[in-house]
């Protein structure tokens, strides 16, 4: 976390001085320089302190590290590799909330050892949207199923699993599933 403490308060123009005696309760021009550099870690309540000092919002205090996005450097298809017409950039993936994962440990069917396979949840009124793609449902005795749903239908879903010659599992009042969303593979 970085704090933008410095910058309000010069902003305000104000000195370390005023700005430790307008805390509640007061404290010293030394301890919010401290608080400004970062030689001191900025709590919570020190945030909440010295935005009242300061006249504003805790969140205006803080910026959170900004996600890397990345050039885009060629587009690829069928005609090869070729450099983009216009500058792009793409952002790296983040997390749904409520989202789970699933790692692959040894290879099946199209996924590869080392996969991670990222799955958005869902609720039982929402799993006719994820027909025909792979889905992972809970089972009892912290067990899981996890293939392709081929049929959803009076509170049962079926899962087809990846593994060649498996039979399709049938999953009565599943309270959820996972469908994936997302393949991850390091090449």
């Amino acid at each position: 976390m970085i704090t933008a403490i410095r910058e309000v308060r010069r902003a305000k123009g104000l000195t370390l001085e005023e700005v430790a005696q307008r805390c509640s309760p007061p404290t010293t021009a030394q301890t919010i320089g401290r608080l400004e550099t970062g030689t001191r870690t900025v709590s919570v309540a020190w945030l909440n302190r010295i935005a009242a000092a300061l006249g504003v919002e805790a969140a205006d205090l803080v910026s959170l590290p900004e996600r890397g996005d990345l050039a885009v450097a060629a587009l690829l298809d069928a005609d090869g590799a070729t450099a983009p017409r216009r500058a792009a950039r793409v952002t790296p993936p983040q997390p749904t909330p409520g989202a789970v994962a699933v790692t692959v440990g040894a290879g099946v069917g199209d996924y590869r050892a080392g996969d991670e396979i990222w799955c958005d949840m869902l609720a039982p009124a929402d799993f006719a949207g994820a027909l025909n793609r792979d889905v992972l449902a809970p089972v009892p005795a912290g067990r899981f199923v996890f293939g392709r749903l081929i049929a959803v239908a009076g509170g049962k879903a079926t899962i087809l699993p990846p593994v060649l010659g498996a039979k399709p599992q049938t999953i009565a009042d599943a309270p959820w599933l996972a469908v994936a969303t997302r393949l991850v593979r390091a090449l």
